[in-house]
């Protein structure tokens, strides 16, 4: 596909004027399906449901806690609300949140652990709201963190502000992947290749893919109405890493930190709005 020239072609569409000639040629090209504003009003309650489950785990985390009893929280409230949680049985993940502790980088199964002074662990959950999805996660401190950890999640949470950033029509896919590299690694981190952030709101995961590395300038350019997730997973060590036999928890081969945050991202007119919108 030549981006450049695509470009071109989009620039002479006026977003507002003639939107839907750009949402039949994304979904022609991509398979990318623009959200209207009547799908925005659902995705934004999914959002703000998204960010009071993870507000309420937040309240709870302390040493001793176990990842179960985090996921009892995120299951009970979510049905309270009169939502369900998109990770139970979706391709046979047994749980509904996704509880990633220290070295795990993403699809820690919530068990029976007790998490320990120290610790850090990604809380990554995902509501349908009357059929709409909306998907974030937070690193949260379990007591007192240590330096390293200190370090790995603040360079993480900056990583995903950078990234969210870039997201603006006119821009690519790449600016936002150009973005989180280039931090990550001038801080001695590292950026994870194998899981990337992904379109959401009518399904768990759409097109298109977000990788957090690339090249500024390249991959498919955005436009307004499209809606995915920026979810940086940054490790202190390489970016290496295995999956255990469990077939979804993702380590680094170095046993080094992982940290991720994750944020649902609309593109609009002039920018971006954040769907998910936590501090």
């Amino acid at each position: 596909m030549n981006y450049k020239k695509l470009k071109r072609k989009l620039r002479k569409i006026a977003p507002s004027r003639d939107f839907k000639k750009i949402k039949d040629k994304y979904a022609k090209l991509y398979k990318i399906r623009l959200k209207e504003k009547e799908d925005i009003i659902p995705i934004k309650k999914a959002g703000r449901l998204t960010v009071d489950i993870l507000n309420l785990v937040e309240e709870h985390i302390k040493p001793g806690i176990t990842t179960d009893e985090i996921n009892t929280l995120v299951e009970e409230f979510t049905r309270k609300n009169n939502a369900l949680s998109a990770p139970l049985n979706y391709r046979g993940f047994p749980k509904s949140v996704c509880t990633s502790v220290n070295s795990v980088v993403c699809h820690g199964i919530p068990d029976d652990r007790a998490l320990k002074d120290g610790d850090i662990v990604n809380v990554d959950v995902t509501p349908i709201v009357h059929g709409y999805f909306a998907d974030a996660s937070k690193t949260l401190f379990v007591g007192t963190p240590g330096k390293e950890a200190q370090k790995i999640v603040a360079v993480a949470k900056q990583c995903l502000r950078l990234g969210v950033l870039e997201v603006k029509p006119g821009n690519t896919i790449g600016d936002i992947g150009h973005a989180i590299q280039r931090y990550a690694e001038g801080q001695g981190c590292s950026v994870v290749r194998e899981y990337v952030g992904h379109g959401v709101g009518f399904e768990f995961h759409e097109p298109p893919q977000v990788p957090h590395f690339g090249q500024k300038g390249q991959g498919i350019p955005l436009v307004p109405g499209m809606v995915f997730t920026v979810e940086p997973m940054i490790n202190l060590g390489k970016h290496n890493l295995h999956v255990l036999s469990d077939n979804w928890t993702a380590l680094t081969d170095d046993g080094s930190l992982s940290a991720q945050f994750e944020q649902t991202v609309l593109v609009t007119d002039n920018g971006f709005e954040i769907l998910t919108p936590f501090d």
